[in-house]
């Protein structure tokens, strides 16, 4: 296990009715803030008119940016840190799910910076400093409510990349699994996906020595299905949505992960996919996820994928050992697919060959090619898309 450092300040605060909690700890640092959300589902399952006088009580001002995309555009970061500068607002709450969260760390930066968003996500500029962040997660998917990263999406370059900061670590987030309840069946299935991809990406590592780690690991993804298919069937059950909302952020604050040293293999291939064809992040990591098992299982592999297969599927221990990884292969791509209800093929998504190389380079990213599980290179991104096209 690697050395590291390990420090989480976001508070949270979880449970039902707990959204209260939030207008205090907003007002310790500021009085106006940017209100970021999506498409307008907060004013349609009442959020937005539940937390707009609890702001107003403590005295809070609020400026607002709504229409962030599924694929948060880095020009929607633009006009977020635009507002911010011309409003003279002092923190930013995103109400929202992942893409939304994401957006707003960005926006957060960009506000104190004076030159183009874009460089700030490429590392052409560094992130020195960025506004208080807060959030109101709707979503259980991307765990961005409790960690320093971000994903922003440039449509005219197709490029999908992941950006990390600790100034952009959220000081408090609320987590209410019944605002969940009236995620789409469609969402709730992809982002049970992406919280097993999260997990996944860490779960697959080259070191053996972490029992402890593995076995936390295992546990989400335990969670997943079995929560999973509750929530797609009975979508206000608490529980379920409980246990997801709560997974959704252990599987990527760092506690699976630091001590590894891994880069992420199925991200990595899928963020091409939604920079070229703006699909659901989940369900790009759905697709890819079996095919990229069934790449890089072999002699060297094998032990990790048994594991997999007994812990976490409960597959007989006593089969072949070949038989076990195989077969937690096809289990996994199964429940993607049969249980969750998500599209088992590129085609499905609407990609088909078109841009296949061009996205396999992108995909092949130096930490790729020489920190993965099993290293990637642009010939074996585009046998694994080729794969997945049908």
């Amino acid at each position: 296990m690697y050395n590291f450092d390990y420090y989480i300040p976001t508070k949270i605060f979880f449970g039902k009715g707990v959204l209260d909690k939030l207008p205090g700890e907003i007002a310790l640092h500021t009085s106006k803030v940017l209100l970021v959300y999506g498409g307008g589902s907060i004013r349609r399952n009442g959020i937005y008119d539940a937390l707009l006088p609890l702001l107003a009580q403590a005295g809070i001002e609020v400026c607002e940016l709504s229409g962030v995309e599924p694929n948060p555009r880095v020009t929607t970061v633009a006009r977020g840190a635009q507002l911010c500068r011309d409003n003279g607002v002092g923190a930013v709450l995103a109400v929202g799910g992942g893409s939304v969260i994401d957006c707003s760390k960005v926006i957060a930066a960009a506000a104190l910076s004076a030159g183009d968003p874009w460089d700030l996500v490429t590392g052409k500029a560094p992130i020195t400093a960025a506004l208080p962040i807060f959030t109101v997660l709707t979503a259980a998917a991307t765990g961005s409510e409790m960690n320093n990263g971000a994903v922003i999406s440039n449509m005219e370059t197709h490029d999908k990349l992941g950006i990390k900061s600790p100034a952009m670590q959220p000081v408090a987030s609320v987590l209410d699994p019944t605002y969940t309840f009236t995620t789409s069946r469609h969402q709730t299935a992809a982002g049970t996906a992406d919280i097993m991809s999260h997990t996944l990406e860490n779960y697959f590592s080259r070191a053996a020595d972490f029992t402890l780690l593995d076995g936390m690991a295992e546990a989400i993804l335990k969670t997943c299905i079995q929560y999973g298919p509750v929530a797609l069937k009975t979508p206000d059950h608490y529980e379920a949505r409980a246990n997801l909302m709560w997974a959704s952020s252990l599987a990527i604050n760092g506690l699976i992960r630091w001590g590894k040293a891994d880069a992420w293999s199925v991200h990595s291939m899928e963020h091409p996919l939604s920079a070229y064809y703006d699909i659901t992040h989940g369900d790009g990591l759905a697709v890819l996820t079996p095919s990229w098992m069934t790449h890089v299982l072999s002699e060297a592999t094998l032990d990790r994928f048994v594991r997999y297969g007994v812990q976490v599927w409960g597959v007989d221990p006593a089969l072949d050992k070949w038989e076990i990884a195989r077969r937690s292969i096809d289990i996994t791509r199964d429940f993607f697919t049969r249980v969750l209800g998500i599209p088992g093929s590129l085609r499905a998504l609407g990609i088909d060959e078109t841009h296949l190389e061009e996205m396999a380079q992108k995909a092949s990213t130096p930490a790729l090619q020489k920190d993965a599980f099993v290293p990637l290179f642009p010939t074996d991104v585009l046998a694994i898309y080729r794969r997945c096209l049908d």
